[in-house]
């Protein structure tokens, strides 16, 4: 019995020395030369980019505004003026040309912008800002409101401002001029203004009284120009 029990441990020991060559020939041996093991997960998101990079904008999502079923066909130019523009009005004809000549041009938007810009101008010539009257001013305007400030500068005078309200705003003109937009806006608002001297004292307004200003300022603008913003040109006060 000890001579066959030696005879199958001889042949076990063959089996385990024969799995073990065949082993080391199918796996390999480890030279400190391996490349590390690759993370999958990273794996798939590098896959994911590539496959993004290569199908490119067909993966762009559309904004909400851009989507074609959202889309309507703009109203036809005189339903666009209704309830803003005075109908048969000179002011009509002038901002039909000009919706004409530059597709672009939204009344309503428009006077969304006057109003703004009716506000930092106001502000920004009691401030003395300069910078901004120069982007919202045309030349000859800049330089009148210009002067304006370097005469107070020098005597030492200071504007004080406050809006409380502007109550209108309405085209009460428009043209097209060759290449020139030009809209007349009819501002109703409510300040309050005081000019004071180097001293502090009131020389001009009041400090404490809210007034009703109506002024009535025209816009310009080349609409040929990829610039799309509108510049000043002309200023006049009615009370």
């Amino acid at each position: 019995m000890q001579s066959n029990d030696f005879i199958l441990t001889l042949v076990f020991l063959g089996l385990a020395i024969f799995v073990i060559v065949k082993l080391r020939s199918v796996l390999g041996q480890r030279t400190g030369h391996e490349k590390p093991p690759q993370d999958l997960f990273q794996r798939r998101q590098d896959d994911g980019a590539a496959q993004n990079g290569a199908q490119g904008a067909s993966n762009v999502v559309p904004l909400p505004n851009m989507r074609r079923e959202q889309m309507e066909p703009a109203a036809d130019p005189a339903t666009r003026l209704a309830g803003l523009v005075a109908k048969d009005s000179p002011a009509e004809k002038g901002v039909l040309a000009i919706m004409e000549a530059d597709a672009s041009f939204d009344p309503a938007e428009f006077i969304g912008g006057a109003r703004a810009a009716y506000e930092m101008i106001v502000m920004a010539f009691a401030n003395g800002d300069r910078k901004t009257l120069k982007d919202l001013l045309a030349k000859e305007v800049f330089d009148g409101f210009d002067g304006a400030i370097a005469e107070r500068e020098q005597k030492g005078e200071k504007v004080e401002t406050q809006f409380v309200s502007i109550d209108k705003a309405e085209i009460s003109d428009a043209l097209l001029r060759a290449r020139s937009a030009q809209v007349t806006v009819r501002f109703l608002s409510k300040l309050i203004s005081a000019t004071r001297d180097a001293g502090g004292n009131v020389i001009d307004g009041n400090a404490e009284k809210v007034i009703d200003v109506t002024d009535i300022w025209t816009f310009a603008r080349d609409v040929t120009s990829r610039d799309p913003n509108w510049r000043l040109i002309a200023t006049e006060s009615a009370q």
